[in-house]
């Protein structure tokens, strides 16, 4: 058969004395092709620069145009440094929508790139040079077991081309099967090396050959094949440059065939038997194949979902952090103004009251809550100790000894005598309140201790470190806030009164998070939602994303409710207070936990 038929001679008739005899008819110019041979000149250049990648060799020049010299789809020439490719291979495509040179697009020509791969195989691995005087017989069952040996020398250091000459298996060896060269027990043979050499480099799957090797088994029997089988795997191992060994094994396969064949029925139709069962091997390649592109399409697909949802989460968080700056920067307005959930200035519904000075019993609990911040904030210095052969440091005796004996025993001293102990100070980390309280008419009786422990908590978190922050947000449809962050301790506490309507606690929870950065890392991070939770569904739906988004960032939130009718709004630690004057005494352990728990 032609296997061998892809590694060529040089060819005895050049080019010009081809096209001089054309003329040798009646004069007239020759007929052109659909695609002028001028045309592929220009893809022939870049399937060279593409094979110096695939090849590793920058010496050999790729001609492609319509039909070749050998007659094979593509052939080496390794006298010449030529790589033949029929332009046939492309077909539908025409020249100009070939761009071999853009790395992907062989994605287009899969079949012409899988041919093309296995030439470059041969350009890299095909180095071995028949000796004068070579058996022909010999040398061309050398070549036959070229085709499997290169192409699992490429696969070793390029294993993602295998998916191309898998393609390309399918359109060298059936033209073969069709068309041999070799009769009988020989043809049987040589479809073994080429389909199961292939299986046994990795480049065809085990269970798509099976039709192959039954047939072949049943034709050569079992003995001859495995004898093959063994010849072609060592074949396998030979190194590229090795033309000894390879026409060595040569001699082993032509000689197991001659001492087999006279004893093997030849079945009349044997050629169309090898074709079948051929064609049932490249069929079941050609669905795995499919199967294998449709997996990878539908994985890619999701992952572009994937990507796609991803980047529109990225857009939706992103907006959602633009309009809580927004809405921030509106609510903390110098002036104290309420303002609606789009941030202009409500015309009505401030619940704020009026200002008062704080009694002695808030003025005392705030120094208590600043004490119990700063102990709690509190944290040990840290120990580093590390050993070294030589000062600084304390000397340990013990180690000391065993380093000398070391030494005196010739050996190479690794005990380390000196200890060295760094002491560092932990940072405090700083705290962050936020405080919303519901102003519908029916939390009337929370005003008044909420307005008491948002100011003891300010007072407490200024006076505990300078880059403590709190404030609070009175929120119904609209928002206020009562107090903003800042650094200063306030003086006065604000009073405000509960009889608005509807709720907003959406916005109120971003523009605490915003202003007091509750979802970022390295700080005692709390939210204090004061409210009974009788939401609409919708209003419900926002607080829960809200207070999903805090806690996953580490911000503990805490729900507190003063009447038994509340409800829970779930990810928040509910805590009931049956007595609304001890909500500053709640709020102020909750601080002083969320510190505590800081790391």
């Amino acid at each position: 058969m032609s296997a061998h038929h892809h590694v060529q001679s040089p060819a005895t008739t050049p080019d010009d004395d081809a096209d001089l005899a054309r003329w040798d008819d009646d004069g007239a110019p020759p007929a052109q092709p659909r695609s002028s041979p001028d045309a592929w000149l220009r893809v022939g250049a870049e399937l060279g620069d593409r094979l110096v990648a695939l090849s590793g060799r920058q010496d050999l020049l790729v001609t492609c145009r319509p039909g070749t010299r050998s007659g094979s789809p593509a052939a080496f020439f390794p006298a010449l440094g030529e790589v033949e490719f029929d332009a046939g291979l492309f077909a539908p495509l025409q020249p100009h929508e070939i761009h071999p040179r853009i790395v992907g697009d062989e994605e287009r020509y899969p079949a012409a790139w899988g041919v093309f791969v296995h030439e470059a195989a041969h350009a890299a691995h095909s180095v071995w040079t028949e000796p004068a005087g070579a058996n022909p017989r010999v040398v061309e069952a050398a070549l036959l077991l070229e085709e499997s040996r290169v192409e699992g020398a490429h696969l070793i250091t390029r294993p993602t081309d295998r998916t191309y000459l898998r393609t390309s298996a399918r359109t060298l060896v059936m033209p073969d099967i069709a068309h041999p060269t070799l009769q009988g027990i020989e043809h049987a043979a040589a479809v073994a090396a080429l389909v199961l050499g292939r299986r046994d480099v990795g480049i065809l799957d085990a269970g798509e050959t099976r039709a192959v090797a039954d047939l072949c088994e049943k034709v050569l029997g079992a003995n001859l094949l495995a004898t093959l089988t063994r010849i072609w795997t060592a074949a396998h191992q030979c190194a590229d440059h090795d033309a000894t060994t390879m026409l060595a094994h040569a001699q082993k396969w032509c000689d197991a065939l001659d001492t087999a064949a006279p004893a093997l029925p030849v079945p009349e139709n044997l050629t169309d038997l090898l074709s079948g069962a051929v064609g049932v091997v490249m069929d079941s390649t050609a669905a795995t194949d499919a199967a294998d592109l449709a997996a990878q399409a539908a994985a890619t697909n999701a992952m572009a979902a994937q990507s796609k949802a991803q980047a529109q989460d990225r857009a939706q968080r992103a907006g959602q952090r633009r309009k809580a700056a927004a809405t921030a920067k509106s609510v903390f307005n110098a002036r104290g103004t309420t303002v609606t959930p789009d941030g202009t200035p409500a015309p009505y519904g401030n619940p704020v009251t009026g200002t008062r000075r704080p009694t002695a019993a808030e003025q005392s609990a705030a120094a208590r809550l600043s004490r119990a911040l700063r102990a709690a904030a509190y944290r040990e210095r840290t120990e580093e100790r590390t050993t070294s052969p030589t000062p600084p440091g304390r000397l340990n005796m013990r180690a000391a000894l065993a380093r000398d004996a070391q030494r005196a025993a010739g050996s190479v001293p690794t005990a380390e005598p000196f200890t060295h102990t760094r002491r560092r100070n932990s940072p405090t980390p700083p705290l962050r309140v936020g405080i919303a309280v519901d102003v519908s008419g029916s939390m009337r009786a929370a005003c008044a201790p909420v307005a008491s422990a948002a100011w003891i908590v300010a007072r407490a978190a200024a006076l505990t470190d300078a880059d403590s922050l709190t404030a609070t947000i009175a929120y119904d449809m609209h928002l206020t806030a009562l107090t903003r962050p800042t650094h200063r301790a306030p003086e006065r506490v604000t009073t405000f009164d509960a009889n608005g309507g509807h709720h907003n606690l959406g916005d109120a929870i971003d523009a605490l998070d915003h202003g007091l950065e509750l979802s970022r890392p390295g700080a005692g991070r709390l939210l204090v939602i004061v409210t009974d939770a009788r939401y609409g569904s919708d209003e419900t739906a926002q607080a829960i994303t809200r207070v999903k988004q805090l806690t996953t960032a580490g911000c503990a939130v805490l729900q507190l409710t003063l009447t038994a009718g509340s409800h829970h709004l779930p990810g928040t630690t509910l805590l009931h207070l049956p007595q609304p004057s001890s909500a500053p005494v709640a709020i102020a352990t909750a601080a002083t936990d969320a510190i505590r728990r800081t790391r």
